[in-house]
């Protein structure tokens, strides 16, 4: 009984460790997200930073069309308008790439993220049924122990009776 109960005694560390492993993991899964959320947020930023740049290329535009009208009369006029066009679309087409590659990496860490979420959420699960089936396993081991008292017990009291028997006989 003593070897039953270190047995039991072992066993439940052992999960005790388990449940602190998944417990610690949890908490790593947790500032990851966390990480994440504030890198969408820089995200987000950025975006916001991109929108300005939309304007800054709109008022470029805008200043380009003044150059053209310009540009008419004077051919020195014309060629500073050719390199601020040609400035004006590689950077739109710098920003563009940039924003397709954000997209993308954005895409990857929200898929991550789900990943994530879910193996949490089948850790706990996992966690919820090993923490019921040790419920379960204590149970019986305490009613198998009061079982094993209640026959002791009776044991004791049949060997009185037959000693008692014995003496009188």
């Amino acid at each position: 009984m003593e070897a039953d109960v270190s047995e039991m005694r072992n066993e439940l560390q052992s999960r005790d460790s388990l449940w602190r492993r998944i417990q610690l993991e949890c908490q790593q899964l947790h500032t990851e997200l966390l990480k994440m959320k504030e890198y969408k947020d820089m995200q987000e930023i950025q975006i916001k930073h991109q929108s300005s740049c939309v304007q800054l290329t709109e008022q470029l535009e805008n200043k380009n069309i003044e150059l053209l009208l310009f540009a008419e009369s004077q051919e020195h006029q014309e060629e500073e308008l050719n390199k601020i066009r040609n400035h004006v679309y590689r950077e739109e087409q710098s920003h563009c790439s940039e924003q397709e590659r954000m997209k993308t990496e954005i895409s990857d860490l929200t898929e991550e993220l789900h990943q994530k979420e879910i193996t949490i959420a089948t850790i706990m699960e996992k966690a919820s049924l090993l923490e019921r089936q040790l419920k379960m396993e204590l149970e019986t081991k305490h009613k198998l122990l009061t079982k094993q008292q209640l026959l002791e017990f009776r044991y004791q009291v049949i060997k009185s009776e037959n000693t008692h028997l014995k003496e009188m006989v």
